[in-house]
């Protein structure tokens, strides 16, 4: 019985074709509208009629009590309705999305990232240096995409121009270092997003692995993400293009070095708050001690939570050992570490950044106060997922499309249809979390009953698969916030960009499709896929070198 004050939890209903509405108009209305709350609060509500309707009341009834459903499902994401209580790993999720957006944006503001990118700029020599140099500066700057796209396109445009290497090519490396290694790295913005979808599908499904070990697991299948970083180095090493870009490239090299279309105006500043409000003195250590207190912390809090203590006296190598680890994983309370390791780097930083940086209060706050602004959209976004989610589960929609399906699929060719699905659903709506919101919920459930009701390969593919489909489309929509943060940021003219960017990243998809994702579906082992798509990028650049050598 519930406690006093406190509803009765929502008691689902058996599955019908009425419960897929709710995730279908979603996802409709966001490829019509392009508006992400908007479709979530039309699938939440809609989920909250459809709810009600099995009561037979009247019309209006029907809307009103509806109506409360759906606001219950918002709601029942940060309270337990049995018990009346707080749901404690929901808010430790959003706790530690705010937290480590604010102490990126203090990071950022005391111009850390900019020392770091700084340093690679002296050493670039060349064409080839300074594209490789653009490149490990987007690996380093992990931890958020839209750091990353500020920082590296605003640091080495100069220098690029300099070398005549064009706009695009320099919005190309920017974008497609951005989201593809936000989206991988075990601690960055993203994670503790996708952490919080998986763990509400899992804790539904009964299955016993949490949020974050699901990620850990499916990161072995990211082919998608990993292929593109890939096909980046390669390009960069090789010197050649092909379509679009090469024309670029072309144009780039005949120009004067202040060549393309600038948009810098667009451009958006590293650090703005020294201008304003006085001098800022960056330094790498403002970067490199919140990031490594950030890394340590998180660990060591897994590592002695999992009982990693234990596992180390029965041997020395457990450390280096990833099934130790993995098993440590699945024990540690890695939701509540997440925070507690991103409130450790958040005063880092503000230490670091008052010290070393010699910001001033003000300053601070300023920078402050636009990580909290950042942080309302994954915040409002994750809770809206969530409602949605709780109304898809009272319809019974998971069980009503694994049943459907699972008898009608075949579980090898899943992973590779989920990932087309989330692919066409990112690039039409222009947002990676939108898509993983609303296809996580709705595949993970059919790939789940394909393994037979047991977290097994389809399952983890189709994370992946998820995952890896809607950073696709975050990268090279033209209604992307990343692709025009990238653009801007490399004072590429957006439309350029998208049309440089897209066969570049269409191809990446397809090898990434054929070479890994198929195979993987098969049972081949996930480092075989991933030395495969390899192989192909290889054998790509290879050939064009050949063909190019031949013509001329």
């Amino acid at each position: 019985m519930a406690a006093a004050g406190v509803s009765p939890p929502i008691e689902a209903v058996p599955g019908t074709w009425a419960s897929v509405v709710p995730p279908v108009l979603a996802i409709v209305m966001s490829l019509l509208t392009r508006r992400l709350y908007l479709s979530l609060f039309a699938g939440i509500i809609s989920a909250g009629w459809l709810l009600a309707a099995h009561e037979s009341m009247s019309l209006p009834a029907t809307l009103i009590t509806g109506s409360g459903f759906a606001g219950r499902f918002v709601v029942e994401t940060l309270v337990d309705p049995a018990r009346g209580t707080l749901n404690l790993t929901n808010l430790l999720i959003l706790v530690y999305v705010v937290l480590i957006m604010v102490a990126i944006a203090v990071m950022v503001a005391a111009g850390g990232f900019q020392a770091l990118a700084d340093r690679l700029i002296h050493w670039a020599r060349s064409r080839r240096q300074t594209q490789i140099a653009a490149y490990l500066a987007g690996l380093i700057v992990f931890i958020d995409d839209y750091a990353n796209t500020m920082i590296v396109g605003s640091t080495f445009r100069t220098m690029t121009d300099r070398q005549r290497i064009s706009r695009a090519k320099l919005a190309f490396i920017v974008d497609s270092t951005a989201a593809p290694v936000a989206g991988v790295a075990l601690l960055s913005t993203w994670i503790g997003y996708e952490v919080g979808l998986l763990g509400e599908v899992a804790a539904s499904l009964g299955i016993t692995q949490g949020g974050y070990e699901l990620f850990v697991d499916a990161i072995g299948f990211r082919y998608y993400c990993f292929t593109m970083l890939i096909f980046v180095m390669v390009n960069a090493l090789f010197g050649i293009d092909f379509g679009p870009m090469r024309r670029a490239e072309e144009r780039a090299q005949l120009s004067a070095p202040n060549h393309g279309s600038d948009t810098s105006n667009l451009s958006l500043p590293t650090s703005p708050l020294g201008a304003v409000n006085g001098p800022v003195y960056p330094n790498i250590w403002t970067t490199l001690a919140p990031l490594g207190v950030l890394i340590a912390v998180f660990l060591g809090g897994v590592w002695l939570s999992g009982g990693g203590y234990t596992v180390l006296k029965s041997s020395v190598w457990a450390l280096v050992d990833p099934a130790a680890w993995r098993k440590i994983l699945a024990s540690a309370d890695s939701i509540t570490i997440l925070a507690l390791a991103s409130a450790c780097c958040l005063v880092s930083a503000l230490l670091w950044s008052w010290g070393l940086a010699r910001m001033k209060l003000r300053q601070i706050a300023r920078a402050m106060g636009s990580g909290l602004t950042a942080s309302l959209l994954p915040v409002s976004v994750l809770i809206l997922a969530w409602a949605l989610k709780r109304g898809c589960d009272a319809l019974g929609t998971g069980s009503y499309l694994a049943g459907l399906l699972s008898g009608n699929l075949w579980p090898p060719v899943f992973p590779m249809l989920v990932f087309l699905v989330a692919c066409g659903c990112s690039f039409a709506t222009g947002t990676s979390w939108g898509t993983m919101a609303i296809l996580l919920p709705t595949a993970l459930p059919v790939a789940f009953a394909l393994d037979g009701q047991v977290y097994g390969l389809v399952s983890s593919l189709c994370v992946a698969s998820v995952l890896d489909g809607a950073i696709f489309g975050d990268h090279c929509s033209p209604i992307s916030d990343t692709t025009i943060m990238s653009a801007a940021a490399a004072g590429c003219d957006q439309i350029e960009h998208v049309q440089t960017q897209l066969p570049y990243a269409t191809l990446v998809a397809a090898i990434a499709l054929v070479a890994a994702y198929l195979p993987a579906g098969f049972g081949v082992a996930s480092w075989v896929g991933l030395l495969a798509a390899t192989g192909c990028v290889l054998m790509l650049f290879a050939s064009l070198g050949l063909f190019r050598q031949r013509k001329s």
